[in-house]
């Protein structure tokens, strides 16, 4: 029997509807320079493997520090991006975490820096249910290091077996999974064909999320078997 205690959030493409913008600042950037960045170059660099694209400005000749100016000038223009999209809250997000606010500890752990969480949440009014957020500042190493999620554990106080993370990308699954998570993977646009064999199950909506996580909390549901995801 499972008994949920804890939940840990990721938050672009879970918490918040931001990866196109993420995928666009890029894109944008990366333009002048030849290359015209794929929706699956960009899932397969960025939220597989996290090595991004400036390996293709390195290989055509560029010298580093360009690639160091490139940074700053995408993290201003997400940053921007942000400030003008308005409320980013994924549809029926606000009712499921006030929903498990209750029942369960929550805090979020994300690859996103603490300026771009805090713009994307500017207008979201889900940051008061969370126990505690680690942005990237916060841990050493990013995802898919286990880094974010053990200190997320630490701060809850709990066991990985208590808890269970939420997620939208290969590399934070492999977070997860490292450190000692079971791993429910939500899908949107951006994640539609992959197939996250590693998750512990696969949702296709926030709907269906909310009942994979009320059935870990029901002990009318969960008592005697181990939960199934398929609703």
């Amino acid at each position: 029997m499972k008994t949920l205690r804890g939940v840990l959030w990721d938050n672009d493409g879970v918490l918040v509807n931001t990866e196109q913008m993420f995928y666009e600042s890029n894109r944008e950037l990366l333009l002048p320079y030849g290359i015209d960045l794929s929706p699956k170059q960009f899932f397969d660099w960025f939220l597989d493997n996290n090595y991004g694209a400036w390996h293709l400005l390195l290989a055509q000749g560029y010298p580093p520090a360009l690639v160091d100016r490139l940074r700053t000038e995408r993290s201003a223009l997400f940053g921007r991006r942000l400030r003008q999209a308005g409320a980013l809250a994924m549809p029926g997000m606000a009712q499921l975490l006030a929903q498990l606010r209750t029942q369960v500890a929550m805090g979020v752990v994300t690859s996103a820096y603490a300026e771009h969480f805090q713009l994307s949440h500017a207008h979201t009014g889900l940051a008061g249910h969370f126990d505690f957020v680690l942005t990237r500042e916060h841990y050493a190493q990013s995802k898919p290091a286990p880094d974010g999620y053990l200190a997320g554990l630490a701060r809850l106080g709990l066991p990985a077996a208590d808890c269970v993370a939420v997620e939208d990308s290969p590399r934070g699954l492999r977070a997860a999974n490292a450190a000692g998570l079971e791993c429910i993977v939500l899908r949107n646009a951006m994640n539609r064909h992959h197939a996250f064999d590693e998750a512990f199950c696969v949702v296709e909506s926030v709907a269906e999320l909310g009942q994979v996580l009320a059935s870990f909390v029901s002990d009318k549901k969960v008592a005697g078997r181990r939960l199934e995801c398929t609703l």
